[in-house]
């Protein structure tokens, strides 16, 4: 399962979020929004103002470091 994490510079939500999907070796793609501005848009029209925000296979989201929602990613 891939998933992707929209993230950027100095976010520590994000940092935790990027760490715990490493050590619960749940692949991921990242979309740095300050390295990568195009993808701005993609996170507004998801409806976030703020990232991290995990985007799942299957086409759900959520923002913010969130275990709770991170443990369902690794038993799905």
């Amino acid at each position: 399962m891939m998933v992707k994490v929209y993230s950027k510079n100095n976010c520590m939500q994000c940092k935790m979020t990027k760490k715990w999907l490493s050590e619960h070796a749940i692949a991921f793609e990242e979309h740095n929004i300050d390295v990568e501005p195009e993808y701005r848009q993609v996170v507004l029209d998801m409806g976030y103002m703020a990232v991290p925000v995990v985007e799942t296979a299957n086409g759900k989201h959520f923002q913010g470091f969130a275990p709770d929602k991170l443990k369902a990613l690794a038993s799905a």
